[in-house]
């Protein structure tokens, strides 16, 4: 009987080690980050989840004219617009904020404060180089980080 028992604990033992390593695997893919390159800078950006971001990564990489809108933001236009199913809005935009504007099909990347908008859905957040999107012009290089 006690041989038993040990069998059983040690299989139950490693089943929830392997849940757990494959936990901590789904953990690791849903962390997607992208790079934008512009004139020899790079600012990199952690997505969420949301199916607009996978939508996203989906058309990467590209190489896409941004432009310079209002004050505090650069955008771009993806070659296909994104889903906004199960897409948080972007309630407080940020310095460093990555964001989908749905009604005119553009991507935002904030370089100052803006708070929010009817329409507005976040993407993710920068992680790295939010000095360098005020100076970004040009074409810019967009393209997954593995």
């Amino acid at each position: 009987m006690k041989s038993l028992t040990k069998k059983l604990i040690s299989i139950i033992s490693l089943v929830i080690l392997s849940i757990s390593l494959n936990a901590n695997d789904l953990k690791k893919d849903k962390l997607m980050k992208i790079s934008v390159e512009s004139n020899g800078n790079i600012t990199v950006y952690e997505l969420n989840n949301s199916q607009a971001s996978k939508e996203l990564l989906a058309q990467l990489p590209l190489d896409i004219k941004v432009e310079n809108y209002s004050h505090d933001e650069k955008i771009f236009y993806p070659p296909n617009k994104l889903s906004t199913s199960n897409t948080p809005l972007a309630k407080n935009a940020v310095t460093g904020t990555l964001a989908y504007y749905a009604p005119w099909g553009d991507v935002v990347m904030f370089y100052k404060d803006f708070g929010s908008a009817s329409g507005l859905y976040e993407l993710g957040k920068v992680v790295s180089g939010k000095e360098y999107i005020n100076s970004m012009s040009g074409t810019i290089e967009i393209k997954l980080i593995d």
